[in-house]
């Protein structure tokens, strides 16, 4: 049994991509796409498109993307 299942209910469900919050007690079902947490857990919100944006300190890990040309021309 693994720690998802121990601090899950029996016959509760968790939808696809939810993420639960570390800690969490899940009484109800929790549907896809959605942050939930807490004891018990509650949903906080859905996730969205935009959540696939990832930042490093504060900025948008595709605005520090390099290219090959570019670490050529630093050479």
């Amino acid at each position: 049994m693994d720690r998802v299942q121990r601090h899950c209910s029996a016959g509760a469900h968790i939808g696809d991509n939810a993420i639960i919050g570390a800690g969490s007690i899940v009484t109800k079902d929790v549907p896809a796409n959605v942050i939930a947490m807490g004891s018990p857990a509650k949903i906080v919100r859905e996730i969205t498109p935009d959540d696939d944006v990832h930042y490093d300190h504060g900025q948008s890990i595709a605005d520090n993307i390099v290219t090959l040309d570019q670490l050529q021309q630093w050479e």
